[in-house]
């Protein structure tokens, strides 16, 4: 029988909050903003929004919920595509 997966909640709004800032020119690997656990979001640790290669990219470990135990690792990446809506 498979275990239950479990689930976990994080804001995208400080990432995209990054992305509106249009941070062409800064120096790669450049931390944009941290944002940190709470009882609002699943993080298990700081989790940085960082300027890398052209892209602003968010690495962040959650702590999932409903579940005996287990993490997550994710990372968001934004990448603009030409012709696009912008935000």
């Amino acid at each position: 029988m498979d275990d239950k997966m479990g689930d976990a909640d994080f804001s995208i709004v400080p990432f995209t909050e990054a992305v509106k800032m249009r941070l062409a020119g800064l120096p790669n690997n450049t931390i944009v903003t941290k944002v940190l656990p709470s009882r609002q979001n699943c993080l298990a640790e700081e989790s940085h929004i960082v300027w890398k290669d052209g892209k602003v990219v968010q690495n962040m470990v959650l702590r999932l919920k409903n579940v005996e135990s287990g993490e997550v690792e994710l990372q968001l990446n934004w990448i603009d595509i030409p012709g696009s809506r912008h935000l």
